[in-house]
């Protein structure tokens, strides 16, 4: 295969992982009346626990409090920011929730640049989230603020994962993050699950959120990385609002308002013009697939 198709190849992949955690995310949107927000969030992190533990299991005789505190607020960043995120859709829909959480990342790539395209695509971007928010003359409260609390702790997600890649070796820092993640999040989710409303129909709901959000997305994600670069991974990851757009329309029935749409792409080609005009720079494979799971 040459390298030319090789980069087709991996922006293929990167594409249908986009559509797998936005289709997963949909899903979520449906299971959360039924179950509840943080039973959703715990099923996901018992897949992604299993997808991960058993290839990248931390040595318990290796651990030092240095090493090890990164990876537990690694663990809480990941517990707050998903159950924000799935409140966030439940209250605003996913095509306003994913778009509102992108600018966590987002605000993170630029928050070093010195150069007026970036301030003029961050602008550009506050625009349409403004245009986006309030195009309905309406906005949920608690809606909006779960979103921002989602995209501030996707940027803290970012940070904490650049720390946790230095530290342990491949994804052992994430099989930490997820254990601790799903110790925080397990009893909550017990004391608010309703037994009653629990069907196979429903488990096996669960079961495809966390394999569409997690399992799958980490799996191809080793493919992709080998064969793209971080900026065209990036760019891809920056549409990710649009595809999520699509399915609260198609899977959740969701409505978007002209103006809506035309918030939600502008905040897309805003990020995607900034993140693609930005130099190259050696990034870690897990810094990386951390821009694209929320």
């Amino acid at each position: 295969m040459t390298a030319k198709s090789e980069r087709l190849a991996g922006a293929g992949a990167q594409l249908v992982t986009e559509v797998s955690i936005n289709y997963g995310s949909s899903l979520a949107g449906l299971a959360i009346p039924i179950v509840g927000s943080p039973v959703v969030v715990a099923v996901r992190q018992i897949v992604m626990a299993c997808a991960v533990l058993p290839f990248y299991r931390p040595k318990l005789a290796n651990l030092t409090w240095r090493l090890l505190w990164p990876a537990l607020l690694l663990g809480l960043d990941l517990a707050v920011m998903n159950l924000a995120f799935y409140e966030a859709v439940h209250l605003l829909g996913l095509g306003i929730a994913a778009t509102i959480e992108f600018l966590g990342p987002f605000s993170l790539a630029l928050v070093s640049s010195r150069r007026p395209l970036d301030f003029l695509c961050a602008t550009t971007a506050a625009g349409g989230v403004f245009l986006l928010t309030w195009s309905s003359g309406e906005i949920n409260p608690l809606g909006l603020f779960y979103a921002l609390v989602a995209a501030a702790a996707w940027a803290g997600y970012i940070l904490l994962t650049r720390r946790v890649a230095v530290t342990f070796p491949g994804l052992e820092g994430i099989s930490v993050a997820s254990v601790v993640s799903l110790t925080l999040l397990v009893p909550f989710a017990l004391l608010t699950v309703d037994f009653s409303r629990l069907s196979w129909g429903v488990l096996g709901l669960l079961l495809a959120i966390g394999v569409l959000s997690s399992a799958f997305p980490y799996v191809l994600d080793t493919y992709i990385l080998r064969r793209i670069t971080p900026r065209l991974y990036a760019i891809i990851t920056s549409f990710g609002p649009v595809i999520a757009a699509i399915f609260g329309v198609l899977v959740l029935g969701e409505t978007l308002l002209l103006q809506q749409q035309i918030a939600i792409i502008i905040v897309c080609v805003a990020a995607g013009a900034a993140i693609a005009t930005q130099r190259d720079r050696p990034i870690s494979d897990l810094e990386a697939t951390a821009g694209a799971i929320p």
